[in-house]
């Protein structure tokens, strides 16, 4: 027994020894010796432009109207205007009212790059319209905040890449790759007329572009728990999107009289059994390698499970499913949005219907979820029913140059940070661009903290004048740097 112990004990510290040298291992890369650069811009100027570009209600309907399309073209003249550099030594083709820019470089052998955004923006929802501090579509300047819908998605980025470009011209710079600029005017609704007819422009063209770099991701502030750096997460890939309904069919029938079971409780019980077995997930692929750089730069206890997975692999994914954020990087996830059911307080509805979305992770596709759903709420009275969706994008390679010039560029501008590759939960125009380009990346060069979060497609949108400006220095940086060679 003695023997037996002081083996137990022997092993124990070897592993404990293990452990706590893995996780010493476990560090940031040194820092880069990298030059912060100096640009020295406008801030009043660049802030009134973007607040200007509030004003213009560019809103994406399913279904266009006279109002609609003269706010586009509103926005579209502004942007001549406004931008007058850009439009004498850049030429431009309009695809519907998508503007598509063309910066012609010195060395045809390179293939060209994209930067993109859109300047269409989601509606305000109807009733919330007192729940803004500053009206949406004001582009108030507040105390070094501009407000509005737009001012983070993606306004903000059409106006960055513009402002960029602006002084890049006038400072006399000279790409080598030639460079397009696409400004969307549809992406809220999926790019049917202008991220798509883009590619289809190109492809007629047979232009295969090096990369391109849509919106996406952020420097994030505070979004992980103990990381105190800046993280750029650059976003190698976005997830597909599938929407089913469940279907529960019933005798109906009046409700003085209810059965022990009916549409409504089968329905209760198929949607329970969704939300107790998520779609399985786990951190391998382009998840473990974004936790493997952000987990260096978390304190020593929480480092140390990333360093030792094959001994906390299975706490590790329980920890990061528990957060919502987190556990959407590991898995497709499910997102009941919609119920319907009876017509009336007191009739038990022959048929309940719940819509549920889910969002395909790139390991998984559309058949495997429906299988995976169907089986899942297996029973007589449910049927599946599929409205249609998409598969996750293919994943674009992070160990390139044009990863690493984007990186740089990002350490040019804000110094030591964590540069990492990541999954875009939600979908953007790269679904189109992809197909002509070799990667396709997802990243907006501006700061974003947990606060900022709820902006997107709801009320008080805003953004810093000082964010603002700092990532119209990321744009600056990342075109100098991706077209030089």
């Amino acid at each position: 027994m003695k023997k037996l112990t002081l083996v137990i004990t022997a092993v124990l510290i070897l592993g404990t020894a293990v452990v706590v040298i893995q996780t010493l291992l476990h560090a940031p890369p040194p820092f880069a010796d990298i030059t912060q650069v100096n640009i020295d811009l406008d801030e009043m100027a660049l802030a009134e432009h973007l607040s200007q570009a509030i004003t213009f209600q560019t809103v994406s309907h399913q279904s266009s109207s006279e109002k609609q399309d003269l706010e586009f073209q509103r926005f579209i003249n502004w942007t001549k205007a406004t931008y007058p550099e850009v439009n004498s030594q850049l030429s431009l083709v309009m695809l519907n009212q998508t503007m598509l820019y063309k910066w012609q470089g010195s060395n045809n052998q390179l293939q060209p790059i994209l930067l993109t955004g859109h300047y269409d923006v989601v509606p305000v929802m109807p009733g919330s319209e007192n729940k803004w501090t500053h009206p949406p579509f004001a582009g108030e300047s507040v105390n070094g905040e501009i407000w509005g819908r737009g001012a983070l998605d993606d306004k903000s980025g059409v106006v960055g890449m513009l402002e960029a470009v602006t002084y890049l011209l006038k400072d006399g710079f000279k790409p080598a790759r030639t460079i397009y600029l696409s400004f969307g005017h549809d992406e809220e609704i999926g790019g049917p007329k202008g991220a798509a007819a883009v590619t289809a422009f190109l492809k007629k063209k047979q232009i295969q572009l090096a990369w391109s770099l849509d919106e996406g991701s952020f420097l994030f502030k505070g979004m992980f728990p103990g990381v105190n750096t800046l993280v750029a997460a650059i976003n190698v890939a976005e997830k597909g999107s599938i929407t089913l309904d469940i279907v529960a069919t019933a005798a109906g029938g009046h409700s003085s009289m209810p059965p022990s079971s009916s549409a409504i409780t089968d329905l209760a019980q198929a949607i329970t059994r969704l939300h107790e077995n998520p779609i399985p997930g786990g951190l391998e692929g382009l998840s473990a390698k974004m936790f493997d750089v952000i987990s260096r730069y978390m304190p020593f206890s929480t480092k140390a499970l990333f360093a030792n997975p094959w001994l906390f692999s299975q706490l590790i994914e329980k920890q990061l499913s528990a957060w919502p954020t987190t556990n959407a990087m590991l898995r497709t996830t499910t997102a009941p949005t919609m119920l319907s059911g009876s017509i009336k307080t007191n009739v038990l509805p022959i048929e309940a219907v719940a819509t549920v979305n889910f969002r395909i992770h790139p390991r998984d596709n559309t058949e495997s979820i429906v299988a995976f759903v169907t089986d899942t709420v297996a029973s007589d009275t449910i049927t599946v029913r599929n409205r249609g969706g998409r598969n996750a994008s293919a994943v674009s390679a992070w160990d390139t140059p044009a990863f690493e010039q984007i990186a740089q560029s990002m350490r040019e501008v804000y110094g030591d940070i964590a540069v990492a590759p990541g999954l875009m939960v939600a979908g953007s125009d790269s679904k189109h661009y992809g197909k002509v380009a070799d990667n396709a990346y997802r990243f907006n060069p501006f700061v974003l903290a947990a606060e900022d979060v709820s902006g997107f497609h709801g009320t008080n949108e805003k953004i810093s004048v000082a964010t603002f400006v700092q990532g119209t220095k990321g744009y600056i940086q990342i075109i100098r740097n991706g077209s030089s060679h």
